[in-house]
C-alpha cells in the first residue's frame, strides 16, 4: 500500500424521502442510533458510520440543490458467518419493512445470499462468502490473492 494507507469508507450517507420513516425501517431491523439529530440521524458501524439524511438536503450539501438523487445503482452488504445468518437478517429486514428483491440462495460461487432494498430503494446484499473469513466482530480482511505479495 502506498505511503502505507489503505482504501477506506468512513462514513456512507444514505440520502431518504422521509428521515422518520428511514429511521423506523433501520431500528426495526435491529439497528441502534448513535446520534439522532433533527435532520440526521447515525448509526455506528463496524469501522464506519451510517448516516440517514433527507434527500433534499444532501442534494443541497453536495453543492447541488436542482439535482434530483435517485438510489439503486449502489449496493451495500453485510457478510454473516453462516447461511442460518443471512436467513435470520434477511427475514428481519423484510418484517422492519425492507422490499425483498432476492431471497437468499446459494451462489455460482459457493456462497449464500440474497438481496433486499430499503424502503428508500437503497440495496442491501446480505451473504455469507466461505472465502472471506470474518472476525469476532464481524468484520472482513480479504484473503490473499493466489500469486500476490
Amino acid at each position: 500500500m502506498p505511503g502505507g494507507r489503505r482504501q477506506r469508507v468512513s462514513v456512507v450517507t444514505l440520502g431518504v424521502a422521509d428521515l422518520d420513516r428511514a429511521r423506523d425501517f433501520y431500528e426495526g431491523w435491529g439497528w441502534v442510533p448513535h446520534v439522532v439529530a433533527d435532520d440526521v440521524v447515525f448509526f455506528q458501524g463496524n469501522g464506519l458510520v451510517i448516516a440517514l439524511f433527507p434527500l433534499k438536503l444532501l442534494a443541497e450539501d453536495q453543492g447541488r440543490p436542482d439535482v434530483p438523487l435517485e438510489t439503486g445503482a449502489l449496493t451495500l452488504a453485510q457478510n454473516y458467518a453462516t447461511e442460518a445468518e443471512v436467513d435470520e437478517r434477511f427475514r428481519a429486514a423484510v418484517a422492519a419493512g425492507a422490499t425483498m428483491l432476492k431471497r437468499p440462495e446459494r451462489t455460482s460461487w459457493d456462497g449464500y445470499g440474497g438481496y433486499v432494498a430499503d424502503p428508500d430503494g437503497h440495496v442491501w446484499e446480505l451473504a455469507m462468502n466461505p472465502f472471506w473469513p470474518l472476525d469476532i466482530d464481524g468484520d472482513v480482511t480479504l484473503p490473499d490473492a493466489p500469486g500476490s505479495a
